[in-house]
């Protein structure tokens, strides 16, 4: 399993994507918890509840919205 860090645009790690060898790819927040995965066989994005958020591989923008979600400024 292979492991890419997901950064912010100050370059601070703000989760991870891990690879599995049969090209599934699992998105995780900075705390290493799923938030959920790409599936190349069916070519869709599931959220950590199983739902489709996406056709094609969107981890990394699961990744962003909780990122975004948890930094909100007002």
């Amino acid at each position: 399993m292979s492991e890419v860090k997901v950064m912010n645009f100050k370059r601070q790690v703000i989760g991870y994507i891990d690879t599995r060898p049969d090209g599934t790819k699992i998105a995780k927040d900075f705390y290493r918890r799923k938030l959920g995965e790409y599936s190349p066989r069916s070519d869709v994005t599931k959220d950590f509840y199983g739902h489709i958020v996406a056709h094609g591989d969107q981890t990394a923008m699961l990744i962003n919205m909780q990122y975004a979600e948890t930094h909100k400024t007002n």
